[in-house]
């Protein structure tokens, strides 16, 4: 079975996008474990191979 970024199912990986009024586009950072949307910058956390879409846990463009 093949994988998408970070471990994730390829099934999965192919219909996630943010959850922010865009819905954007998400790219994957291996190095920090993250998706990060294209359109709004959020990055949402990605832990044991499940990410973790929830405003509350995202990181703003901007905020460390």
């Amino acid at each position: 079975m093949s994988t998408a970024p970070l471990g994730l199912d390829p099934t999965l990986w192919a219909i996630l996008a943010c959850p922010c009024e865009a819905h954007g586009e998400l790219v994957a950072d291996e190095t920090v474990q993250t998706l990060t949307c294209k359109v709004c910058g959020t990055a949402f956390p990605v832990r044991d191979g499940i990410p973790v879409m929830l405003m509350d846990e995202a990181v703003k463009p901007g905020q460390v």
